[in-house]
């Protein structure tokens, strides 16, 4: 069944990709969220209406996720199912030690040793990282694991190697926090909303430094024996250009593998 579903996902992937002006909107995408009217005036040479059936394919893939302010709908990308199939062909061959993906623990660790250097190179600014991905569980199994298990499988520490225990409170005004004894420690996060097995809103810095505003909210649908997890993760105030980069890569990396393999097969990634 769960073998049969992931082919199925893969055929849909690939189908989605097969046209290269659905490549060149994801490309477009990467930069940023834009309207259905921008991405339709970067094609004139397409009709407004085939441009909608690419973003449907798109979406049908879990390729973009969709979010409306307004009446504008605006589109993001989402990296999470690319993700999965560089996991399962390359990621396994590739010399770890030559090659890291960009994640939130190196920018984390990075932030705390640059700080004065960057100093001048924060600017105001904002970002809105939004992903979908499809566990394989029921829905109280996942916002367990959001909760509960969080120790099990949240890889990333922002104390490095030297030991830590992680630790959720599924509670308005409940913390997320990283100990590490003696009453030293890391608040990853204050719980601001949450509506079990729905909904968790939650603003915390993520391993961001200074005079920085950060939230973020994990809704989880049902969709038949799976259950689809939604991020959306919006950040603003002087930020160093790179964060946003690093974030959209730590959260595909601790969601859409650390979280999946942990809820689907029980694996637990390496600490550290």
């Amino acid at each position: 069944m769960v073998i049969a579903e992931m082919v199925d996902d893969l055929s849909t992937t690939f189908k989605a990709l097969s046209h290269p002006i659905r490549r060149q909107i994801l490309d477009a995408l990467i930069n940023g969220p834009m309207s259905t009217g921008d991405l339709n005036e970067r094609f004139p040479d397409v009709t407004r209406y085939a441009v909608m059936k690419h973003l449907g394919m798109l979406e049908s893939a879990n390729l973009i996720t969709i979010r409306r302010v307004g009446r504008v709908r605006l589109n993001y990308l989402n990296a999470v199912p690319l993700r999965e199939m560089y996991n399962r062909w390359v990621n396994k061959y590739e010399d770890q030690d030559a090659h890291s993906l960009l994640s939130l623990k190196e920018k984390a660790e990075q932030s705390v040793g640059r700080h004065e250097e960057m100093e001048n190179g924060l600017k105001q600014d904002s970002f809105q990282i939004e992903q979908e991905i499809t566990i394989n569980a029921t829905r109280d199994k996942v916002f367990k694991a959001l909760t509960e298990d969080i120790n099990d499988w949240w890889a990333y520490r922002l104390n490095g190697d030297q030991g830590s225990t992680l630790s959720f409170e599924p509670k308005v005004g409940g913390q997320f926090l990283e100990s590490w004894g003696d009453g030293e420690g890391a608040l990853w996060g204050v719980v601001t909303y949450i509506k079990a097995p729905e909904e968790i809103r939650m603003n915390g810095l993520l391993g961001m430094r200074g005079a920085v505003n950060s939230a973020y909210t994990y809704s989880l649908e049902e969709k038949g024996d799976q259950t689809v997890l939604k991020l959306s993760h919006h950040a603003y105030g002087l930020l160093d250009p790179q964060w946003r980069d690093a974030h959209d890569g730590g959260w595909q990396e601790l969601l859409g593998q650390f979280l999946k393999e942990y809820v689907e097969s029980g694996k637990r990634p390496e600490k550290g």
